[in-house]
């Protein structure tokens, strides 16, 4: 059986995203809706709590794929693979790919893999990289989250 992202992991994904049943535009300007669903998504778009909640479960079924077969089977506690769900649910598969995070864990270098969640906490905005106080603290959840037994 696949593996799924945690309670503990869901509630990060939760927390950080919010749930927004009108469509919005993050902070880098893509229009988003429910608990950081993208795909499909434009102005005007509403959704009910219910739908919100499937488009999230769908999200994730993906994402926990592409965490699990990026893992290649190294191994990984439940909590590790929880939080590295959480951060490729945020930056996506691609750049979950490339993470040094990733790199780390594979290797088994897991605290230096904790401490590269910490980089990912900058966003483009109007074509500037900047550090995002939201993205910050939602890195030291993933983080702790990936340390915690």
């Amino acid at each position: 059986m696949a593996r799924q992202v945690n309670e503990a992991g869901l509630g990060i994904i939760k927390k950080f995203e919010g749930l927004r049943l009108d469509a919005y535009q993050d902070v880098a300007g893509i229009w988003t809706i429910g608990y950081g669903h993208i795909r499909g998504v434009s102005a005007g778009m509403h959704i009910s709590e219910a739908e919100a909640e499937q488009a999230l479960k769908d999200d994730l079924h993906g994402t926990e794929a592409a965490v699990e077969s990026a893992l290649a089977g190294a191994a990984t506690t439940d909590s590790q693979f929880s939080a590295m769900v959480c951060l490729c649910f945020n930056i996506g598969s691609a750049n979950f790919r490339s993470s040094t995070v990733l790199r780390e864990h594979r290797a088994g270098h897991f605290d230096a893999a904790a401490n590269a969640f910490l980089l990912w906490n900058k966003a483009r905005i109007m074509g500037v990289l900047e550090e995002v106080k939201g993205l910050t603290n939602r890195r030291a959840a993933e983080r702790d989250l990936y340390t915690a037994a």
